[in-house]
């Protein structure tokens, strides 16, 4: 069997693979990424958050990115009814960027893809992981090409970015569930023909239909736009088999889009995703670290994959950079335990936003501007961020604020 030596194995070619790699390649380290699809290819996943510019600006692939002119995200808005929250990324707590994209992945994913064969670092698509075994640290990996052809591959580490693959957690069996409720989604893309021109075109929306169950907008600058509801997966199983008229149905619910969206023909199928949450036992362990949705995937509603994402895949470069230079990496405090605390921000979010407590916050009026720039900067991404009350006390403010502006009490002594 053919073999072949390298620092780093990377498995998984989305922006998690990609940035790790080219952080890696940057400094010198030997790289080889597998991926198991042909680029391009379709996933979900298209809001992106200002935290992942960091990022892409770090591991040098924004200039890449900014060539494709993919449509800007300066804020995201949320609907329900007739009321209104409109976040805007410049009007946050804390330093970070004001804005992102939001694309469609199989253009931004090939994109990254295609700048990083481009800086010279070994990517193969088409190629399988069919089974990894580590000896301390150190790791042979075997794999199948698009040939048919088997090889083993020996790494010091290994980053395991393959997403919805989830290459390691199977092997190693590391799979748990999630904490998050059981949601499901069905999406599809539109050529948008009657899109409003100026800002009200370009705006990515959730348009809330009821508490738990939520539309998405998402325009890009094609000409296309993303359509997606989520949902209790009793309530998406309820709408039928057919994803077509289930997706349409679920359209007209929607005041707002009703009409932009009627006699527009779906792009595809649309998609179905049941229970998408999940979790892992552990994030990482000797010679190897999951990153992305390899290690959890929340909800869709505040846009954080890509960010976890790409997180932990330059996290996991950095760390293993560091101890490659014989410095002493606690990869349970500098890795797990640090990955760990957005993650829980984030899933506080989310669940806060489906008990509705969130929403209050989002729709109470008059606005509060200080609150409404420290739940920004938690929507930007910046869940690391300590000095914000809102990241700091996540897992009590948001309830205490809600219950007091449910009875007629002044919130500020919540933060």
């Amino acid at each position: 069997m053919l073999k072949e030596n390298v620092d780093v194995l990377i498995i998984g070619a989305g922006p998690s693979g990609c940035v790790a790699a080219s952080y890696l390649h940057n400094n010198g380290i030997n790289v080889k990424v597998v991926e198991r699809s042909k680029f391009p290819r379709f996933v979900i996943g298209e809001s992106l958050i200002p935290r992942v510019m960091d990022h892409f600006e770090e591991a040098g692939l924004l200039d890449a990115l900014n060539a494709m002119d993919f449509e800007k995200k300066f804020g995201a808005r949320f609907l329900r009814g007739k009321e209104l929250c409109l976040f805007d990324f410049s009007q946050k707590f804390g330093e970070g960027w004001d804005w992102t994209w939001q694309v469609p992945r199989a253009d931004f994913d090939n994109t990254l893809a295609q700048e990083v064969i481009r800086k010279g670092i070994d990517l193969e698509f088409e190629t399988e992981v069919l089974n990894v075994v580590f000896d301390g640290s150190d790791s042979v990996t075997t794999v199948r090409g698009k040939d048919g052809e088997s090889r083993e591959i020996h790494a010091k580490f290994i980053i395991d970015s393959s997403g919805y693959g989830r290459v390691l957690p199977r092997i190693l069996k590391l799979d748990a569930p999630s904490s998050i409720p059981e949601n499901s989604s069905m999406f599809s893309h539109v050529k948008d023909i009657k899109r409003p021109e100026g800002v009200e075109g370009t705006q990515i929306t959730f348009d809330i239909l009821e508490t738990k169950v939520w539309l998405w907008v998402i325009p890009f600058s094609n000409g296309n736009t993303s359509i997606g509801v989520v949902g209790p997966t009793s309530y998406i199983k309820s709408l039928g088999e057919n994803t077509t008229e289930a997706l349409k149905a679920v359209i007209k619910e929607s005041d707002f889009y009703r009409d932009r969206f009627e006699g527009v023909d779906f792009l595809f199928e649309p998609h179905k995703i049941e229970n998408y949450s999940c979790s892992v036992t552990r994030l990482c362990g000797p010679g190897y670290t999951l990153t992305g949705n390899s290690s959890e995937f929340l909800d869709p509603v505040f846009s954080s994959g890509v960010c976890f994402a790409t997180e932990s895949g330059m996290l996991s470069a950095k760390l293993f950079l560091k101890e490659l230079k014989g410095e002493k990496v606690d990869w349970d405090t500098e890795y797990t335990a640090y990955m760990r605390r957005g993650v829980d921000v984030f899933a506080t979010y989310v669940k806060e936003w489906y008990t509705g407590n969130l929403q209050t916050l989002f729709f109470h009026r008059p606005e509060n501007p200080d609150v409404k720039e420290k739940i920004c900067s938690v929507l930007a991404g910046y869940v690391w961020n300590e000095e914000n009350p809102f990241v700091k006390k996540h897992d009590r403010v948001i309830k205490s604020m809600a219950y007091m502006l449910q009875n007629g009490q002044n919130e500020e002594s919540a933060q």
